[in-house]
């Protein structure tokens, strides 16, 4: 029974794990060698034939056949009246070849000698799925929920192997269930408990730039290239391409006809605002680029100080700044560039207030925030409603009624 439960255990791992015909063959003969050696001492005349294919394992010992009571070394000699018990024509000086059976070890040296196996087996595997996937960071990976937990699901692909993709590198609006399909991108590999960790991420920018390669036929082709990519998760990303064929329209090929190519990649990012961008080395050109839809009036750069003062008409700072101000925000990233957005006020407006003014009776901290979404003058605040305000930026409603009051006073006086 010990015998067909340990050759059951090679044809199970020859069936199921993900490990050539070679590797197996020496692994098994290495954990066998080993366990030669403690019952006898040695192995060196011990012959192993293992047929991976079968699950067949035969283990032969070779001695020498030597006078009746001249045998020094009884696992590598036999005397002569035991080696004609197994065969009557052999004769003094020729070896003589016996199979030792799996019952010669008895039942406590079979079970170590399986589970020794199964040790070895499974680091092999384990130091597999770790090579493997540590050359794939940064591919796409399509698996299959397997567990949803609190903080993490679990993911299988095609081979069963355990991937995990944590509640972090989820898109806020991603909701699994057991059995649905995942598409993911590797992002880190690491051995942890001397188990393979593998994490992928939904949040990643590269995932959604593998997400283009699938879509864009041209970008996978190297037609375009994608220079930079920033992302909001769930919320919006801002993808800028650049073409190196004058006769293809990089933003139009990643757009497709009536958005189609798109379409597929802002459905599988769960509605973001995706704003593909033609990318420019002019950096005035790309900041302009880089705030589409608002229109911008001047621009004007600080390049030792990586910061860019923008002006826009009033109606258009707030879709300068965008809902949340996710827009100048990702804006910033994508070009590099520490991004303010100023009124452009025209000469009917030459009796307003800038913000800077109010320094003594406003805190600086307070005044940079109002700035932030574009409000840098008194009657740009004003305009607002303070529920409007309190949407927009990280004041409390106190401070904004606080603030609405002084400002209100100074064109009242």
């Amino acid at each position: 029974m010990e015998s067909l439960s340990l050759i059951d255990s090679f044809q199970e791992f020859k069936e199921f794990k993900d490990i050539d015909r070679a590797t197996l063959m020496n692994i098994l003969e290495s954990v066998f060698r080993s366990t030669i050696k403690r019952r006898y001492g040695d192995d060196d005349n011990f012959d192993f034939i293992v047929n991976v294919d079968k699950g067949d394992l035969e283990i032969w010992r070779n001695r020498e056949i030597v006078h009746d009571g001249e045998v020094e070394d009884e696992n590598k000699e036999i005397s002569y009246s035991d080696a004609i018990l197994i065969e009557p024509d052999f004769e003094i000086g020729e070896e003589v070849s016996e199979e030792v059976k799996m019952e010669d070890f008895g039942r406590r040296i079979v079970l170590s000698l399986r589970q020794n196996l199964m040790s070895k087996i499974m680091e092999l595997e384990k130091d597999n799925i770790y090579a493997q996937y540590k050359d794939r960071v940064g591919d796409l990976i399509t698996g299959e929920v397997y567990q949803v937990w609190k903080r993490e699901i679990l993911i299988l692909d095609d081979e069963d192997n355990e991937l995990i993709l944590p509640k972090t590198e989820q898109i806020s609006n991603d909701r699994f269930r057991k059995g649905d399909n995942v598409r993911a991108v590797v992002v880190r590999v690491e051995m942890k408990n001397n188990k393979p960790l593998i994490i992928l991420s939904r949040t990643s920018p590269l995932f959604l730039e593998r997400l283009f390669e699938l879509e864009v036929p041209e970008i996978y082709d190297g037609l375009i290239t994608i220079k930079n990519i920033v992302r909001a998760p769930g919320e919006r990303a801002k993808v800028a391409v650049e073409s190196y064929d004058d006769r293809i329209d990089p933003v139009g090929a990643c757009v497709g006809m009536k958005g189609a190519r798109i379409h597929g990649i802002v459905r599988e990012l769960r509605n973001e605002n995706i704003d593909v961008i033609n990318y420019s080395a002019n950096t005035e050109l790309f900041i302009q680029r880089s705030l589409s839809p608002a229109k911008v009036t001047a621009i004007k750069l600080d390049r030792d100080k990586m910061t860019a003062e923008v002006f826009l008409k009033p109606d258009q700072v707030s879709l300068a700044i965008g809902r949340g101000g996710f827009n100048i925000k990702l804006a910033g990233k994508l070009v590099g560039y520490d991004i303010d957005v100023y009124r452009d006020v025209d000469e009917d407006d030459s009796d307003d207030v800038a913000l800077d003014e109010f320094k003594d009776e406003i805190e600086e901290w307070v005044i940079s925030e109002l700035k932030s979404i574009g409000c840098d003058s008194a009657k740009s605040v004003i305009e607002q409603s303070v529920e409007e305000l309190v949407r927009r930026t990280d004041l409390e409603i106190e401070t904004v009624e606080d603030v609405m009051s002084i400002l209100k006073q100074e064109f009242e006086d």
